[in-house]
C-alpha cells in the first residue's frame, strides 16, 4: 500500500517520503484495511520495529487535519518525551505532560497531540482539565502493562473513564507481547491486528558450548575468551554489529561492561569526548566506571544513572560509537535502542523473600524484539545462555517457542481499588453504590471475570474505609467527597498514606524533620530501598539516636517495611542536609539516578503533607512547607533565601553563604566582583540584574572567575 494514496495530510506525506518512507510494511497496511481512517477501533499487536508507532502518527494527523485531539499514553517519562520528539513538526502542535500531579494544566488543550503518562492522564481527569471531552482519539501505547500490578489499574480506570466520557472517541491500542489479544479487542471493541511480521527477521536461540543453536540451524562461535558472554560479544562485533546484554542486576552489568570494555580495547576521538562528557557530568564511583568503560566502546545503563548519562550512552549507541551496552531489564520497557544481537544473559532475577526467579515470557519477547536494526542489519539474532542440554532444551521451551503471557485485570487489588473508587466519586463519575457497579461493569476486570463477586467486596472494603477515613460520606444513599477527601484525590496520593501522615502530624509532641521524612517513606506512595544484613548495624544505632525524632514506631512483623523507610528517610535527610552526592551514593550505595528519583517522589509527598497541614495541623504547615524548598534544592534551612532567587541552586547558595553573603538584600549590597569571584562572572551577571540591583556594574563584572560546580539535580544549575 503506498504512502502517496493514503488520506493523510500532504505534509505528513513529503515527510515520510523524504524519509525513504513509501509504502506500508504489511501491518500498517492491514489497520487501513480494517478502518484507521474511519474511526475504527483497533488492538495492534505487532513485534517490536514493525511500524506501531507510525500507524499511531498517522491516525493522530488524521485527526488534527480533522479538527480532532489526540491523547498519547505511554507508561515512561522517558518514552514520553521520545515521542514528543517523534511527533512534534510544525504542522501539528504537540504538548507534553509527566509532571505534577494536582495541576489541571488548560495549556495542554490548545494541543492537537497530547503526550502523557497514564498517571498524569488519571490526575488530569481527577481535576477536572476541561480539554479532556475534546479528545476524538485515544492511542495506549504498551497496552499490556494492564497487566502489571503497579501500574495496570490506573491504566484501566484511565481507559474506562476516557471511554466513559467521549463514547465517540476512536481508540488504538499498541503492543508487542499479548497472549490473550482477542479477548483484549473484545473489551475495547477493537478489530484485531496481529502479526509475526518484521522488517528485519528475527532469529532466536540458545547458545551452549561455543555454539547458538536456532530452530533450523545453528551457529559456531569461535571461542576467543574463557567468558561465554565476552566471545558472543567479539563474534558480533567481528561482522560490523552491534549487542545488547540483558542481566539480572545493577551490579552484573557494571561488571560485565567492564569486562566488555577490556575486551573491545576501541580506541576512538569521538569516544573520547562521550567519556569526558560523561566524566564532567557524574562523579561518583558509578560515573566514573561508567566513563571508563565508554571510552573503549561498552557502557552498562540502569536506573541508578543520572538521566543525562543515559542519554549520552544511548546517543553513542545510536550513532555505532558505543559497541555494546549491558543492562537491566530499564532499557527494554519502550527505548527504541537495537542492536544486531541481544543476548539475555540472565533469565532470572532476584525477588525479595522469593529469592532468583524465572523472568516471565513476556519480558523475554520484549527484550529479543530490540534485535536487528532496520536498514543496518540483514537479520537480528536474539540469544539465552545455558548451561547443559537440559536447559537448553527448557529455554526453548519456555521462552523462544512460548507466547508471552495472558493480560489479567489487576483491578480487584484493595488498596488500587479504594485509590479509584475514591477518585469516581470525587471527579462525579459515581454518586451512589448503584452508579460505582455501574462504572466497574464497564472494566477490562468485569469483561474478564463475568460473574465475580470479588470485586463487589473490595469496592464494600474500600467504601468502608474511606467513610471510616471521613474522606467519604453518604446521605440518602448519595455518596459524596468531604473535603479532605477531594483534596487527597487531587493530590494524587493513595487513601492510606494520607490517613498516615495526618494521623502521625496530629499525634506528634513536636514538629521534626526526621519525622517527617519517616511517615512519607512509609506510605504506599513511595518507593523505598532494600535493606540487607549490613545496613542493620548503622540502621539501629541511628534509632537509638534519633528516637525523639520519628513519628512511626516499630511493630512486631512489621520490621523490613520498617528498616527500608527508615534507610530512605535517611538517604533523603542527607540529601536535605548538602551532604555531597558522592557521599550519599557510597553510603547507601546508590547511583545518583536513584537519589534523583527518590527527591522527586518525596518533593511530591512534602507538597501533599504541606496541604494536609494546612487543613489538619496548622502548626505544622510553615515549617512542612519550608522543608519542601529545603528537599527540592537539597539545602538547609538558612539557604532558604538564597535558592529562592533564580539561578541560585544548592552549591552556588553554599559558596555565598560560606562567603557571608547569607540574603537576597546581603547579595544586593555585595560588590559587584566580590560576586563574581563566587559566582562567576555570567552567572553573577544573571543574579544580579534579577536582583535589580542598583548600583548598575552588573556588566561590568571582572573576567576571568571560576564557574562553581554544578550539581546534576539543580534547574537553576
Amino acid at each position: 500500500m503506498k504512502v502517496s494514496a493514503l488520506p493523510i495530510p500532504t505534509y505528513l506525506k513529503e515527510r515520510y517520503k523524504a524519509l525513504g518512507i513509501g509504502e506500508l510494511y504489511p501491518p500498517q497496511a492491514e489497520c487501513v484495511e480494517k478502518g484507521l481512517f474511519e474511526g475504527a477501533n483497533l488492538l495492534v499487536t505487532v513485534p517490536t520495529a514493525s511500524g506501531k508507532t507510525l500507524i499511531a502518527e498517522m491516525a493522530m494527523h488524521d485527526h488534527a487535519s480533522r479538527r480532532g485531539k489526540s491523547l498519547y499514553i505511554v507508561p515512561l517519562k522517558a518514552l514520553a518525551s521520545e515521542k514528543y520528539e517523534v511527533f512534534g513538526g510544525k504542522n501539528v502542535r504537540v504538548g507534553i505532560s509527566t509532571g505534577d500531579f494536582d495541576r489541571r494544566d488548560e495549556y495542554l488543550g490548545r494541543n492537537d497531540i497530547i503526550v502523557a503518562t497514564s498517571e498524569k492522564v488519571d490526575s488530569l481527569i481527577r481535576n477536572r482539565a476541561p480539554w479532556l471531552s475534546d479528545i476524538s482519539l485515544l492511542v495506549i501505547d504498551e497496552v499490556h502493562l494492564l497487566d502489571s500490578p503497579d501500574r495496570g489499574p490506573t491504566l484501566e480506570m484511565v481507559i474506562t473513564k476516557m471511554r466513559a466520557m467521549n463514547p465517540g472517541m476512536q481508540v488504538i491500542a499498541l503492543s508487542a507481547t499479548i497472549g490473550n489479544p482477542r479477548v483484549l479487542a473484545g473489551w475495547l471493541d477493537a478489530a484485531l491486528v496481529t502479526s509475526t511480521w518484521r522488517p528485519v527477521d528475527l532469529r532466536q536461540g540458545v547458545y551452549l558450548d561455543g555454539e547458538i543453536r536456532f530452530d533450523d540451524q545453528s551457529r559456531t562461535v569461535v571461542p576467543v575468551s574463557k567468558h561465554e558472554d565476552i566471545n558472543l560479544l567479539l563474534d558480533t562485533i567481528a561482522e560490523g554489529g552491534q549487542c545488547l546484554f540483558f542481566v539480572s542486576s545493577r551490579k552484573n552489568a557494571e561488571a560485565f561492561a567492564k569486562r566488555a570494555a577490556k575486551a573491545l580495547k576501541c580506541e576512538d576521538p569521538e569516544l573520547d569526548q562521550y567519556r569526558d562528557r560523561l566524566k564532567k557530568l557524574d562523579g561518583s564511583g558509578t560515573g566514573e566506571g561508567l566513563a571508563a568503560c565508554v571510552g573503549m566502546g561498552a557502557a552498562f545503563h540502569h536506573a541508578g544513572l543520572p538521566r543525562e548519562a543515559r542519554a549520552i550512552v544511548e546517543e553513542g549507541f545510536r550513532k555505532g560509537l558505543i559497541r555494546c551496552i549491558s543492562s537491566t531489564p530499564t532499557l527494554a520497557a519502550g527505548l527504541n535502542l537495537p542492536a544486531r544481537r541481544v543476548v539475555i544473559r540472565d533469565f532470572r532475577r532476584y525477588e525479595t523473600g522469593v529469592g532468583m526467579v524465572p523472568i516471565p515470557a513476556r519480558e523475554y519477547h520484549q527484550m529479543a524484539g530490540r534485535a536487528g536494526r532496520p536498514g543496518l542489519d540483514p537479520y537480528g539474532e536474539a540469544v539465552l545462555i545455558a548451561k547443559d542440554e537440559e536447559e537448553q532444551c527448557s529455554l526453548f521451551e519456555f521462552y523462544v517457542n512460548a507466547p508471552a503471557e495472558d493480560v489479567n485485570s489487576q483491578c480487584a487489588n484493595e488498596s488500587a481499588l479504594t485509590t479509584h473508587i475514591l477518585s469516581l466519586i470525587a471527579s462525579g463519575f459515581a454518586a451512589s453504590h448503584a452508579e460505582i457497579q455501574e462504572f466497574l461493569e464497564r472494566t477490562f476486570y468485569r469483561y474478564q471475570h463475568k460473574g465475580s463477586r470479588l470485586i463487589d467486596s473490595v469496592t464494600v472494603s474500600a467504601l468502608r474505609f474511606l467513610e471510616a477515613a471521613e474522606m467519604v460520606v453518604e446521605n440518602g444513599g448519595r455518596l459524596s467527597p468531604t473535603e479532605y477527601g477531594s483534596l487527597v484525590s487531587q493530590l494524587y496520593i493513595d487513601p492510606r498514606g494520607a490517613e498516615s501522615i495526618v494521623s502521625n502530624m496530629r499525634s506528634a509532641g513536636s514538629y521534626s524533620d526526621m519525622g517527617l521524612l519517616q511517615t512519607l517513606c512509609s506510605t504506599p506512595d513511595m518507593y523505598t530501598l532494600y535493606v540487607n544484613n549490613r545496613d542493620l548495624q548503622y540502621l539501629d544505632r541511628f534509632l537509638l539516636e534519633h528516637e525523639d525524632e520519628l513519628w512511626v514506631p516499630l511493630r512486631f512483623g512489621e520490621e523490613e517495611d520498617y528498616y527500608r523507610a527508615l534507610k530512605t528517610a535517611m538517604l533523603l535527610r542527607d540529601w536535605s542536609q548538602e551532604v555531597p552526592e558522592a557521599t550519599i551514593c557510597e553510603r547507601f550505595s546508590v547511583g545518583p539516578g536513584d537519589i534523583f528519583n527518590l527527591v522527586e517522589s518525596v518533593n511530591w509527598l512534602l507538597h501533599a503533607a504541606g496541604r494536609l497541614a494546612g487543613m489538619f495541623a496548622p502548626r505544622f504547615a510553615r515549617e512542612v512547607r519550608e522543608y519542601g524548598v529545603c528537599m527540592k534544592h537539597g539545602v538547609k534551612r538558612e539557604l532558604l533565601p538564597l535558592v529562592r532567587i533564580r539561578h541560585i541552586g544548592r552549591v552556588r547558595a553554599r559558596s555565598l553563604f560560606n562567603n557571608g553573603i547569607t540574603s537576597p538584600e546581603a547579595l544586593r549590597r555585595a560588590e559587584s566582583a566580590r560576586v563574581a569571584a563566587i559566582l562567576g562572572r555570567g552567572i553573577a551577571a544573571q543574579v544580579m540584574r534579577e536582583l535589580g540591583a542598583e548600583n548598575g556594574a552588573a556588566d561590568d563584572l571582572p573576567a576571568g572567575t571560576g564557574q562553581a560546580t554544578l550539581s546534576s539535580f539543580s534547574e537553576e544549575e
